[in-house]
């Protein structure tokens, strides 16, 4: 159980202020999250193949290079270009 001499020890190491009136209630909800922590802890691992359900050992599709636009077709659609770049004001 968590004491409030240990509420009180972490406080002063986090440099928190806690009221007086506080303390048992934060012992309360603090000892609670460590004992849903330990449920967690000693929780059984159980296979249920869950992350097999698609079967599918890789689901990514391979790398194919395909035409793009002309480049120069894009650029006659800026209002501003240097070379081979799109120009822009910056930002204030």
């Amino acid at each position: 159980m968590i004491t409030i001499q240990e509420i009180e020890n972490i406080a002063t190491l986090s440099k928190l202020f806690v009221d007086e009136t506080e303390l048992e209630t934060l012992a309360h909800d603090m000892q609670k999250i460590i004992d849903f922590a330990d449920t967690i802890n000693n929780a059984t691992d159980i296979d249920t193949g869950f992350d097999l359900v698609s079967e599918k050992q890789n689901a990514f599709r391979a790398d194919v290079v395909v035409p793009s636009f002309d480049k120069d077709d894009i650029l006659k659609n800026a209002s501003d270009t240097d070379k081979d770049h799109f120009l822009v004001r910056k930002r204030a």
